[in-house]
């Protein structure tokens, strides 16, 4: 569902053609191409803008835990040069705002749990500067380099009672899976040297929830004020509900500076008043979400003009504009937008604007990008409009093998609308010859099928499939009116979109249309079971994480009332009793007949396993041939490269399998 955009969607990138090879071919991408495959995450560029620090992580198989450090990146040269080694966990980077020092969370070898460190640039260790018992999520400096502030989790509940044996706790709005009642989290302040941290909130608010969306505080610009994306509760549930609240960092009672529901992410321009933040377009649920900002006292919509979704925004220096990151077509791309006016897309050339930005106090933005050919790299912008130029090849042994072919794809779907998708064809292709044909469908529903490098994809495309990845109404990457498509009509109408898609592909004559498998992850896998229960056109089928039954999922899932947007009401109410059971894939496994693998997290509190388990019976009695393999993970998605690979390997093998 809606966390898949951190876990497969962040996969289904693909990649082009390269230019062949005199002499022998050069080998296609292979599994073990896959357990090569550097990680770039956080690039955070310093003020100046002339160093990026960024973490690098290198896949171990021995260990099954990859090695990371925090490296160093001239943006001169692109020389690079590692800062740590042998740290656990490195994550949020941050640096000091007049970049004497950097900032990094890491696990510490005493309490066992996230930390923050800070690191002297002009040499010498990191020091650790909190030991909170539970870890720290997320922090930020105050304007003057002196303090720190960041949210960590409140202690267990009943603490004391727990520790008598008495542990019963009462179910509101957690997941299933859940052993206890969860405690909030708060804000705390630290000075940057170390020392005694001190605690600003306290209550039965909080600002992260069991699944995340905690958002780094927010200083304003005189240092005196704080604020914090403030959730209903600790549990995710009625997250929706968040609101943007501050506090003085003396302590108090929060005052709340956004009161719109669902407003998160507050950062404050640099050197003003002026705020901005995210929230639901209109505050509708099944919208994207929109970059407002509150200026002169008004709040207004700035994206409203471009009426689409964006997954993270940053002020640049002048205060006067924002960069913004989304999807734009089968792109991913950043707009300059104004504080008022038209926006901008930034010159990004074939580079896919994938992973975070960072922008310094003179312009320059550093990310994490990718094109059609080349995994994730470390990109920079001397400014919004300058190009964009490479500073890492830390993946350069891609360049040397044979990839599938990508272009994008378009068609006129139902209900007039204008959709798009990505074909990859197989390595080797041949004009004038047919091949069997694989989907790989999104997840989310709110994601998108990108042009970028995908390692899930060119595995097919070296077995020698096409690869077609659909995008569908609810999808982010064509404007709002298509994302709010999929309201009261979450498979019905999405099928007919992939459906017309297929038929798309179909017309190019290149396909052998007795070979067509589909498959998916999450709400990709929720649409590989929907079509396998209504059109009798596949040959096989591959779904991960899948959702079968939304009465289920609703039920015991941990997005809850995030599900009741979709519907507009709950599956256990006379509005909401019909529509749910329709739209669920489980009402309709009678009527499969495609093979199919099954795969799963066991502790899945995303897409709970029972969904999978209630579709592998269902298909198992009715005699349709059926593998369930559970991988014992709490996670959406397995996170290690060994499962990784299990992962991709069984799911080319099984369209190999059945398809060749």
């Amino acid at each position: 569902m809606k966390s898949l955009a951190s876990a497969l969607f962040l996969f289904s990138l693909l990649t082009a053609w390269p230019i062949a090879a005199v002499s022998a071919p050069a080998p296609a991408f292979q599994l073990s191409d896959v357990q090569k495959l550097v990680s770039l995450s956080e690039p955070q560029i310093s003020p100046d803008g002339r160093q990026i620090a960024v973490i690098v992580s290198t896949p171990d198989w021995e260990t099954d835990k990859p090695k990371q450090e925090l490296d160093l990146v001239d943006t001169a040269s692109g020389t690079r040069r590692a800062l740590t080694w042998d740290r656990e966990e490195v994550s949020a980077v941050r640096w000091s705002p007049d970049g004497t020092r950097l900032a990094f969370l890491a696990e510490d070898p005493q309490t066992k749990k996230p930390q923050i460190f800070v690191m002297p640039m002009n040499g010498g260790d990191a020091k650790c500067i909190t030991d909170d018992k539970q870890g720290v999520d997320t922090y930020s400096w105050s304007p003057d380099g002196r303090h720190i502030a960041f949210i960590a989790q409140d202690p267990p509940l009943s603490e004391k009672a727990i520790k008598q044996h008495d542990k019963v706790f009462q179910v509101t709005d957690g997941n299933f899976l859940l052993k206890e009642a969860v405690a909030p989290w708060q804000l705390w302040v630290v000075p940057a040297a170390g020392g005694q941290a001190k605690q600003l909130t306290e209550g039965a608010f909080s600002l992260d929830t069991d699944q995340g969306g905690a958002t780094p505080p927010a200083w304003s610009r005189d240092g005196r004020r704080i604020a914090f994306t403030k959730f209903p509760s600790p549990y995710w549930g009625p997250s929706f509900h968040s609101v943007i609240a501050e506090v003085g960092v003396s302590g108090g009672t929060p005052a709340v500076l956004v009161a719109d529901q669902g407003a998160v992410s507050g950062a404050y321009a640099p050197d003003s008043e002026d705020f901005a933040f995210q929230r639901p377009r209109h505050g509708d649920e099944n919208n994207g979400n929109a970059v407002y900002v509150s200026f002169n006292g008004k709040i207004y919509d700035a994206s409203a003009a471009l009426a689409r979704n964006f997954n993270f925004f940053h002020w640049l220096p002048d205060g006067k504009a924002l960069v913004m990151q989304g999807e734009l077509g089968t792109r991913s791309v950043l707009w300059r937008q104004p504080l008022s006016g038209n926006a901008s897309l930034l010159d990004l050339g074939d580079v896919n604007a994938d992973g975070a930005l960072s922008v310094s106090k003179t312009g320059s933005l550093a990310f994490i990008g990718s094109t059609a050919t080349h995994p994730g790299e470390l990109y920079v912008m001397d400014s919004v409009h300058a190009q964009s130029r490479r500073l890492t090849d830390v993946n350069a042994f891609v360049d040397g093998l044979s990839l599938g072919r990508t272009e994008s794809i378009e068609w006129r779907g139902p209900n007039g609308f204008h959709e798009d998708g990505v074909l990859t064809y197989p390595v080797g292709y041949e004009p004038g010859h047919k091949y069997p044909l694989v989907l790989v469908i999104h997840g989310g529903p709110e994601g998108a099928s990108t042009v970028g490098f995908s390692p899930l994809t060119q595995l097919l495309a070296a077995a020698g499939f096409l690869v077609f990845q659909p995008n569908y109404r609810g999808s982010i990457n064509l404007g709002d009116q298509y994302q709010h498509a999929i309201y009261r009509d979450t498979g019905k109408g999405p099928g007919k979109d992939v459906m017309a898609g297929l038929a798309a592909v179909e017309k190019l004559g290149i396909v052998d249309k007795n070979n067509i498998g589909v498959t998916g992850w999450s709400y990709g896998g929720y649409m590989t079971t929907w079509l396998s229960g209504h059109y009798n056109v596949w040959k096989a089928a591959v779904a991960g994480a899948p959702l079968t039954d939304w009465v289920m999922d609703y039920t015991i899932a941990y997005y809850q009332t995030g599900d009741r947007y979709f519907f507009g009401s709950s599956p256990w109410t006379d509005a909401g009793w019909k529509i749910w059971r329709a739209q669920s894939p489980i009402t309709y496994v009678r009527n499969v007949r495609a093979p199919t693998l099954l795969m799963s997290d066991v502790d899945d509190a995303n897409v709970p396993f029972v969904n999978a388990e209630e579709w592998y019976h269902g298909l198992r009695d009715n005699g349709v041939p059926v593998e369930f393999y559970a991988y014992p993970e709490t996670t959406h998605f397995p996170q290690d490269i060994v499962q990784t690979t299990d992962v991709y390997r069984r799911w080319v093998g099984w369209m190999v399998k059945y398809l060749k």
